[in-house]
């Protein structure tokens, strides 16, 4: 039974009072939310609308589709990691910056597992805002990555072996993959340092011929 406004959501049975203000922001943010409970890839428009109590075709005047809300999904998330990023490394340099930066990225994988999971794929060239967030966030890993005296492609290459530690390392965790009781904050500072001190040699091992 409903009257006016009100609907009974029957998951809790409590009423359920449709949130005011619905805007693209709003719709996003419990995209978001949606996601770090279920995972990315159950999002659907159907739960977005349900827990904002209104009807799906409502979602349509701030969304144009599922994929349309990965992808806004997509953004929001590269920017509140960007944030985490930078917050954790500004004023650092070297192995503490870079030991500051992955603690972050962990931390944020952690807490918003599902946002977390959009950050991951590359964006579509030709989606500009997709794009920004993306180099903002590698503007960041760039400028710690200056600090090991690493420029152009010796960064891109550090940067994509520093994402290839943390993804699989946050991965193995979220899959409940490391069990046993030795501390795992000391593995994974360990992991990162291990991997800092192989950047002191980065570039002249790059040049070095084979």
């Amino acid at each position: 039974m409903s009257s006016g406004r009100r609907s009974w959501d029957l998951r809790n049975g409590s009423p359920h009072v449709p949130r005011a203000g619905l805007s693209q922001e709003v719709v996003v943010a419990e995209a978001m939310r949606v996601a770090d409970e279920v995972g990315l890839d159950k999002l659907t428009l159907a739960e977005v609308a349900a827990r904002l109590g209104v009807r799906l075709p409502s979602l349509y005047k701030h969304v144009a589709g599922l994929d349309a809300l990965r992808g806004h999904v997509a953004v929001a998330a590269g920017r509140e990691l960007g944030a985490a990023l930078v917050a954790a490394s500004v004023g650092r340099a070297g192995i503490d910056a870079l030991l500051a930066l992955s603690d972050a990225y962990r931390a944020f994988a952690h807490r918003r597992p599902g946002a977390y999971a959009a950050t991951v794929r590359a964006p579509d060239p030709l989606d500009t805002p997709a794009v920004a967030v993306a180099t903002a966030v590698l503007k960041v890993v760039f400028d710690v990555l200056a600090g090991f005296g690493l420029t152009g492609d010796d960064a891109i290459d550090a940067t994509r072996g520093w994402r290839a530690l943390l993804h699989g390392f946050v991965a193995i965790e979220a899959a409940g993959g490391y069990r046993m009781p030795q501390d795992l904050d000391r593995s994974f500072h360990r992991l990162i340092s291990a991997f800092g001190d192989s950047l002191r040699g980065w570039a002249v091992t790059a040049a070095t011929p084979v």
